[in-house]
């Protein structure tokens, strides 16, 4: 039984989310993902100009004259959302937790499939895959999904986005629009995001906070590794901590950047303090105009 105050909260997800899959897909949707592959079909008679491959020999032999095949592109589409659950995204300097944020993302890519008659899937991670729900269609099935992104609670603190990655293609034997949101806080995966991408349509959304780009003068401050437990203090009013702090962000962002561009997976970075629609109407408009 789902508490009310959360049902609350997944109801109004899905009122505005609502508003984000009509204001952002509004028709883009199945159009810039690929289906599964081609189906058969029909056959009609063979024209001057189609291609010979396509011939029926069967029919073509029953009809005394040649047949081809003809395929139509297979629309429908499976959606794995594979959500990094590791405790730096349990962390938030404005109004959201960057995990919030994800999850409500989330939410409205669920409910993207759910308004395409699509498939969608979850898996939540930490240093190991801590859920999986297999996917499926339904508004039911989406609010589970909403739910679960939101309120599951990980055992595991640290990320292996390898791991994730590894476990998606064990798991799926066809081709999956997969999206993949994290903070990113990892190392040793760009193979398994090269792999991934081979064999799904592979997106990567990339959650911060905004003190992740740049470090406000604030004084001292004692700093939480959330994964490691570590602390660290510091002088947040020393201009040159706060440069050699910005600088090592940009540099982390380039080099992330960097390894998405060479594995050929599409990238989304969202800031936690902004609204995530504009970043997602963006991509989907950079995706319609590459089709």
């Amino acid at each position: 039984m789902i508490p009310k105050e959360v049902l609350k909260q997944i109801r109004r997800i899905q009122i505005n989310t609502s508003r984000a899959v009509n204001d952002v897909f509004a028709g883009q949707y199945h159009s810039i993902f690929k289906g599964r592959g081609m189906e058969f079909d029909e056959v009609r008679e063979y024209v001057p100009g189609d291609d010979v491959r396509s011939i029926d020999w069967n029919v073509t032999a029953r009809a005394g004259h040649p047949y081809i095949k003809k395929f139509v592109e297979e629309r429908e589409l499976t959606v794995m959302l594979l959500l990094d659950l590791s405790a730096s995204t349990m962390f938030g300097t404005s109004e959201k937790l960057k995990r919030t944020v994800a999850a409500e993302i989330c939410a409205v890519l669920a409910f993207a499939a759910l308004k395409n008659n699509d498939k969608v899937g979850f898996i939540g991670f930490t240093d190991e895959v801590e859920l999986y729900v297999p996917p499926q269609k339904g508004l039911k099935h989406v609010m589970r999904l909403v739910r679960e992104a939101l309120y599951f609670k990980p055992k595991g603190k640290k990320t292996n986005i390898n791991g994730a990655l590894e476990y998606l293609n064990k798991i799926t034997t066809r081709k999956t629009v997969a999206f993949l949101l994290s903070d990113f806080f990892d190392e040793g995966y760009e193979r398994a995001l090269s792999i991934a991408n081979r064999k799904h349509d592979l997106t990567a959304i990339t959650v911060q906070d905004p003190i992740e780009y740049a470090m406000p003068s604030v004084g001292i401050v004692s700093f939480i590794d959330l994964e490691t437990g570590k602390r660290t203090l510091v002088d947040t009013k020393d201009s040159g901590f706060r440069s050699e702090f910005q600088s090592g962000a940009e540099m982390l962002r380039v080099n992330r950047n960097r390894m998405f561009s060479k594995a050929g997976v599409d990238a989304i970075s969202i800031r936690a303090d902004e609204g995530y629609a504009n970043a997602l109407f963006r991509f989907f408009k950079m995706r319609e105009r590459r089709r």
